[in-house]
């Protein structure tokens, strides 16, 4: 019943994905990778992709029936034996429920880790009155790159890092032309990345700005003028933000980003 997939395949532009795509937009991503592991059932109705060592990520179509679902859960929990998952991301009450049958056929406990809302923004809303200037980050700008890095670990995820641990992922970053940052007085206050860009859509992530600069609206009007540049590209602008922090989540929302569905991040222990 189920079969591998690749990012040629047009299983991510079947009528039934493209109502989930935002909320599920990172396995366009996932699918680029030779070593990522996507099945898909021959009918289209469930989609699984892993990158390796990471979360896999668990589309089902809302027309796939409880029992039918339940009997395809199964088959790819016996699928996945002896392959390493760490956890699996997706719709709540879908993965919620692989991740029982997971767990009770592996004999791991799971836990949630991260509840994400997907959002995209079909008109900006640009803030007004915000002092600066956006500028896309360049080599010389590795060092201050990494710093934010290190600010946004810790901020998003709670991992303190140094600063120099950050350098090569900064250079890498910047070599593809996708960092911005936020200028006021010819000094960077905020930071933000194009992540990735999909057929329809461009995810944004990385955003950040150190605390001393917050408040202003920096962030806001650095990932407003990202969007414009997306939009002239002809790409959907997209992002998860982090339930528990409310503050970014009104940021995207008063910038034009709507809701598009929740995500769980669930961990296997």
């Amino acid at each position: 019943m189920f079969q591998k997939w690749d990012m040629n395949d047009r299983v991510l532009s079947q009528t039934m994905f493209l109502a989930d795509e935002v909320q599920y937009n990172l396995l366009h991503r996932i699918c680029e990778s030779r070593n990522s592991k996507c099945l898909k059932t021959t009918d289209g109705q469930m989609i699984f992709a892993q990158s390796e060592g990471q979360n896999a990520w668990l589309w089902v179509s809302k027309e796939l029936e409880q029992d039918r679902r339940h009997n395809v859960f199964q088959e790819l929990v016996g699928i996945l034996n002896g392959t390493a998952v760490p956890g699996v991301t997706g719709d709540p009450t879908m993965v919620e429920h692989f991740a029982q049958m997971y767990s009770e056929t592996n004999d791991v406990p799971y836990f949630p880790h991260m509840i994400m809302e997907s959002y995209s923004c079909s008109e900006v809303k640009k803030p007004h009155n915000v002092r600066g200037t956006m500028h896309q980050a360049t080599r010389h700008h590795v060092e201050i790159v990494a710093a934010f890095l290190a600010g946004f670990s810790e901020g998003a995820y709670g991992v303190i890092v140094d600063p120099a641990s950050q350098i090569s992922t900064a250079e890498e970053m910047i070599k593809t032309g996708n960092v911005y940052l936020w200028y006021v007085d010819r000094h960077p206050v905020s930071m933000a990345n194009i992540a990735h860009r999909s057929p329809r859509h461009a995810r944004i992530n990385a955003v950040y700005t150190p605390s001393i600069f917050r408040k202003r609206g920096f962030a806001s009007a650095l990932v407003a003028e990202i969007c414009s540049v997306l939009e002239s590209e002809g790409l959907e602008p997209m992002l998860y933000a982090d339930m528990k922090n409310p503050d970014s989540n009104r940021v995207y929302q008063n910038i034009g980003f709507e809701e598009k569905g929740k995500v769980i991040d669930i961990k296997f222990k």
